[in-house]
């Protein structure tokens, strides 16, 4: 990963750490569902793509994903500069990242407790 995509990355990671709660969901599936359902429609957003909203969970994802976008665009002039494939890319990036500290490298054992 070059530096400067991993210093734009730790941008946009950093204000969803400091800023957006539904990171902090009590089970790993939940989290991962939020991560991958706000990303993708804040991805879609960003590259001016149609974004469905034909289930609850998909219209609860888009009011998170058109906050980060709007969040994004005001904070991170470098994004409007670049083209889709590499906003999609760096969101990609965003998500394994993501995923990453808040499930699969985190030490919080209440993530795969059976009876939480």
């Amino acid at each position: 990963m070059s530096d400067l995509r991993a210093e734009r990355i730790e941008q946009m990671l950093d204000y969803i750490m400091k800023k957006c709660l539904w990171q902090f969901h009590s089970r790993a599936w939940d989290r991962r569902d939020q991560n991958q359902g706000i990303l993708s429609k804040t991805t879609q957003l960003l590259c001016g793509e149609h974004v469905e909203l034909e289930t609850p969970a998909d219209r609860c994802y888009w009011v998170d994903a058109m906050c980060l976008a709007e969040a994004y665009r005001e904070r991170l002039p470098w994004l409007a500069a670049l083209s889709v494939p590499e906003i999609k890319d760096l969101m990609q990036g965003l998500h394994e990242r993501l995923d990453y500290l808040t499930i699969d490298g985190s030490l919080n054992e209440e993530l795969t407790d059976q009876m939480y």
